[in-house]
């Protein structure tokens, strides 16, 4: 077998990511251009779209089996969703899941966001070239959940 690339070659599969507006923000340009930048570096995205429960996004989270979760907020409302999306996924099974949030941050909400399971926020104007990296660094170089070891079968 070849072995693993960490970038979603041959030997493992590729990284599944879940992008989704929790609450009632309905302003989701940033996500799509993420989304888009995501899949065009090859990785596997899923998009909610607009006005997802806590539920609905944890739901999708564990049905698609993505490695990534990550919740773009411009509502205000981040102290409260994002909390409630990890404990959700997490209950349902997704203890490996890494967690980012993007949007409008204040920065005295970072250390309480990241104290929650948040593993990186993303502010307005970051170049979607970090995100991909960031997720290559963090997710590329271990096996994904229910996917089996780099290199591996199933």
């Amino acid at each position: 077998m070849i072995p693993d690339d960490g970038y979603g070659g041959m030997g493992v599969s590729t990284i599944r990511v879940l992008i989704a507006k929790p609450g009632l923000d309905g302003h989701d340009r940033g996500a799509k251009v993420v989304a888009r930048a995501l899949r065009d570096a090859g990785m596997e995205v899923i998009y909610t779209g607009l006005h997802q429960t806590p539920e609905q996004i944890a739901e999708a989270a564990i049905q698609e089996d993505v490695a990534v979760v990550g919740l773009s907020i411009l509502s205000g409302a981040h102290n409260t969703l994002v909390p409630k999306v990890i404990q959700l996924v997490k209950a349902k099974g997704g203890e490996d899941v890494l967690f980012l949030v993007g949007g409008i941050i204040p920065e005295e909400d970072v250390d309480f966001l990241k104290s929650c399971g948040v593993a990186e926020v993303f502010g307005p104007g970051t170049p979607t070239e970090h995100i991909v990296e960031y997720i290559r660094q963090r997710v590329g170089q271990r096996p994904q959940p229910g996917r089996g070891s780099p290199g591996g079968g199933p």
